[in-house]
C-alpha cells in the first residue's frame, strides 16, 4: 500500500486529475536523464524529465507477492538523451530506473510507483523500446556453480587465472580495411594461427568506437598471403576507418581440451568434463557386458 502525498490525493479526490507520468533513468556511469509521456518538461527529484522524447508506456500491473512487476516504455531516439550509438554500445544496459506518477501542474506532488532495471531494449531507425523489470527480478537470476561439462568461469578472471597480459594471449593491430560493419581486414595477427581470437574480446583503442568492447565471431585467413581477418557477433554503432587500433585477446571455447593445450590450464577449469552423459542415464544392463558395478569406462 502506497501512501499519496496530501496534495496528489486531494488531486485524486477531486475527480479532475492532471496526472503524468515521469522515469527517471540512471546510467552505470552515473549519468541520470528523465522522460515524461506529458506534453511539457517536468522537473522530478532535481531530474529534468524532457518531453521531446514522445515517451509512452504500455499499462503497469503490480502485485503483492514477489512476481515480476514491470511494463514497456516506447518513445523517439534522440541525440541529446537517447542517440541510437550509445544504445548500441551498451550504455543503458541494467540502468536503474524510478517510474512517478506526478501531478503535472505540481510537480512536487507525485509518489514513486515502481523501482527496478531496465531489461531488454530494441530500438530501430527512429524510435527504441525499453522493458522496465521490478527489483524482484533478481530472484530469478541464477546463483552459484553451474553442473555441466563446460567451464562456468570467465577467461582471465581470478577463478581462471589466466594471465591474458601475455603476448601469447593478448595483441594489439589496427584495421587496414573494412568489408561490412562488423568485418574487417589487419595485418597485425599474421603470426596468430587461425582461429586463435575466435570467441575472445576485443576492444577498441582509438577510432569512433574507442573504449567498445565487442565479441569476436571469427578468426580467419582466406589465403596463405592474405591478411588475417576478423569478425564480429554485432555490426559496431560507428563505421570503421583504416588505422584504428585495437587490442583483442584469444578467445576460449570452455572446454577441457583447449583449457589444457591453448591455455595450459586443466588444473583451474571450472567445468565437469567426465560427468556422465544421457546415454548413461538412459542405459541398461546387458547379457554378456561386463556389469561389475566398476567405474565407466
Amino acid at each position: 500500500m502506497k501512501t499519496l502525498p496530501p496534495g496528489l490525493a486531494a488531486s485524486l479526490a477531486s475527480g479532475a486529475t492532471t496526472l503524468a507520468w515521469c522515469w527517471i533513468v540512471t546510467r552505470a556511469d552515473g549519468l541520470r536523464l528523465g522522460f515524461t509521456d506529458h506534453d511539457g518538461d517536468l522537473v522530478v527529484e532535481g531530474v529534468t524529465c524532457a518531453a521531446e522524447t514522445g515517451a509512452a508506456a504500455s499499462a503497469l500491473e503490480q502485485s503483492g507477492g514477489l512476481s515480476v512487476d514491470g511494463l514497456e516504455v516506447m518513445g523517439a531516439l534522440s541525440d541529446g538523451r537517447l542517440a541510437e550509438a550509445e544504445l548500441a554500445r551498451g550504455l543503458f544496459d541494467d540502468a536503474a530506473v524510478a517510474v512517478w506518477r506526478v501531478d503535472w501542474s505540481r510537480p512536487e506532488d507525485r509518489v514513486l510507483v515502481l523501482s527496478g532495471r531496465l531489461g531488454e531494449v530494441t530500438r530501430g531507425r527512429t524510435g527504441f523500446s525499453a522493458e522496465l523489470r521490478s527489483l524482484a527480478a533478481a530472484l530469478n537470476r541464477p546463483t552459484g556453480r553451474l553442473f555441466q561439462r563446460s567451464c562456468d568461469a570467465e577467461l582471465g578472471d581470478a577463478r581462471c587465472g589466466v594471465a591474458l597480459a601475455s603476448a601469447a594471449l593478448m595483441a594489439r593491430a589496427a584495421v587496414t580495411g573494412t568489408l561490412s560493419a562488423g568485418a574487417f581486414r589487419t595485418d597485425g595477427l599474421a603470426a596468430y594461427e587461425t582461429g586463435w581470437f575466435t570467441a575472445g574480446r576485443l576492444v577498441w583503442l582509438t577510432g569512433a568506437n574507442a573504449g567498445l568492447a565487442c565479441e569476436v565471431r571469427g578468426h580467419s585467413r582466406p589465403g596463405p598471403l592474405a591478411p588475417p581477418t576478423l569478425d564480429l557477433w554485432q555490426p559496431l554503432p560507428e563505421p570503421m576507418a583504416a588505422g584504428d587500433a585495437f587490442a583483442v585477446t584469444a578467445g576460449c571455447d570452455k572446454t577441457f581440451p583447449t583449457c589444457g593445450k591453448k591455455f595450459a590450464n586443466a588444473a583451474n577449469f571450472r567445468g565437469f568434463p567426465h560427468m556422465p552423459g544421457n546415454d548413461y542415464a538412459t542405459g541398461y544392463a546387458q547379457a554378456g557386458a561386463g556389469n561389475d558395478g566398476g567405474r565407466l569406462a
